[in-house]
């Protein structure tokens, strides 16, 4: 029986991290402005089907290129999109667009939508207990759930029609199928499994970029850090995987023209945009002083593990680089920084978080499982207590520095004379 309290466990949490997020009731229960184009291009794809996909990014382009229109979304974001597509034809079938005040309790395809982040958000709580309980034991694995099960940015991703949660996903799943096909080379099922993963976190989402980037970073770095076997087989699904998903993402395009011009307008047009210069700059530690507001306390623990987690443990050294590497390109986009974008390094964070107090548990002793029951639930209870604050009371929907240090009331509004 007790070899089975592990398994109950991550069960339990599992289950805990599920109703977290179905019951959640933000205070903000309209439609943001990315809802709203991810909506659009659904009922789009309802006209002219898959096959007329080029069509959608025509009609993308073409708005893009009037001088008077702002940046916008890209319909290459084309997995998140599908997804909720399907999700909308199995539950609503053909149940017309709803539009007005009544769009965001009726409107099938933000309904759609907002379903397909909620299972994202839920299943990135089993995947993180099961990476890091492949990588550094079962401890580990069921901290990090736990921590994960609670997160304030996790749970808001899940409540809303936002892609950040959903990209989230595959990128820690990339990172940690990385990981394992390093401890176990030429295991075709692994390099299959990488391969797919890989193609499709690049038809989510352009961030893929700052992934892939940093996983090959990885890679390299093996050579020196010994984190496993680097292996031809394992470079060429490294190169085969992505190119898979950038050919679909030129073909739904319409052609490598119209890819590049959607991208290169992308960019273009970012740098111009009010919002995006109002609240995407900052100094390179930007991200540290969002998530010491949001999540102090998995950040602090996290930190602190970077000097007292024992460097011999070679996983901890390859979820640091994938921060340290991802963290680099991802401070020095121009107009470009987000929290939203952090949730990537749910992985990292909640590993490194859960085994500074399973090190603080293990002092008790005798007593070290119930301690850590104790810390975990503490942790847990407060930054569900932080969601609270932001999401509920705050009714936050975009957290930008300024939305969530009035949040906190570090900033407040002048008293009227």
């Amino acid at each position: 029986m007790k070899s089975r309290l592990p398994y109950i466990a991550a069960a339990v949490i599992f289950l805990l991290g599920a109703v977290f997020r179905l019951a959640s009731e933000p205070s903000f229960r309209g439609i943001g402005p990315d809802a709203a184009l991810y909506s659009k291009y659904i009922t789009m794809l309802d006209k002219v089907g898959l096959s007329g996909y080029p069509q959608i990014a025509q009609v993308y382009i073409e708005d893009q290129r009037d001088p008077r229109s702002i940046a916008k979304l890209p319909p290459t974001r084309f997995l998140y999109i599908f997804t909720s597509w399907v999700v909308k034809h199995a539950t609503f079938g053909d149940t017309p667009r709803v539009d007005g005040p009544a769009a965001a309790t009726r409107d099938p395809a933000w309904l759609s939508l907002r379903r397909v982040s909620c299972a994202f958000s839920i299943l990135s709580v089993g995947l993180i207990g099961l990476a890091a309980w492949r990588m550094l034991g079962p401890p580990v694995g069921l901290g990090a759930m736990a921590l994960m099960a609670a997160s304030p940015l996790s749970v808001h991703m899940g409540a809303h029609a936002l892609i950040d949660g959903f990209f989230a996903f595959w990128a820690t799943l990339c990172l940690w199928l990385l990981w394992e096909n390093l401890q176990r080379p030429n295991d075709w099922r692994r390099l299959t499994a990488l391969g797919f993963a890989l193609a499709l976190m690049v038809t989510t989402k352009e961030n893929a970029f700052f992934v892939y980037v940093s996983l090959c970073g990885l890679v390299v770095a093996n050579r020196w850090a010994k984190f496993g076997a680097t292996t031809r087989p394992l470079i060429l699904v490294g190169v085969l995987g992505p190119l898979a998903g950038l050919l679909v993402l030129v073909t739904l395009a319409g052609g490598i023209e119209a890819f590049v011009e959607i991208y290169r307008t992308l960019v273009t047009k970012a740098q111009t945009l009010g919002y995006a210069i109002a609240t995407g700059d900052g100094p390179w530690h930007r991200y540290l002083i969002e998530l010491l507001t949001l999540d102090p306390l998995v950040l602090l623990l996290a930190l602190s593990g970077i000097f007292t987690l024992p460097a011999e443990r070679r996983p901890y050294l390859f979820l640091l680089g994938f921060v340290a590497l991802s963290y680099l390109i991802m401070c020095n986009v121009r107009y470009g920084m987000n929290l939203r974008y952090t949730t990537i390094w749910a992985l990292p964070l909640t590993a490194f978080a859960a085994a500074q107090l399973i090190a603080l548990a293990l002092r008790a002793g005798s007593r070290a499982a119930i301690v850590a029951v104790v810390l975990f639930s503490a942790v847990c209870a407060y930054d569900l207590r932080q969601f609270r604050i932001f999401f509920i009371d705050s009714a936050i929907y975009e957290p930008s520095p300024v939305s969530l240090f009035q949040a906190l009331k570090i900033i407040k509004e002048p008293p009227s004379r």
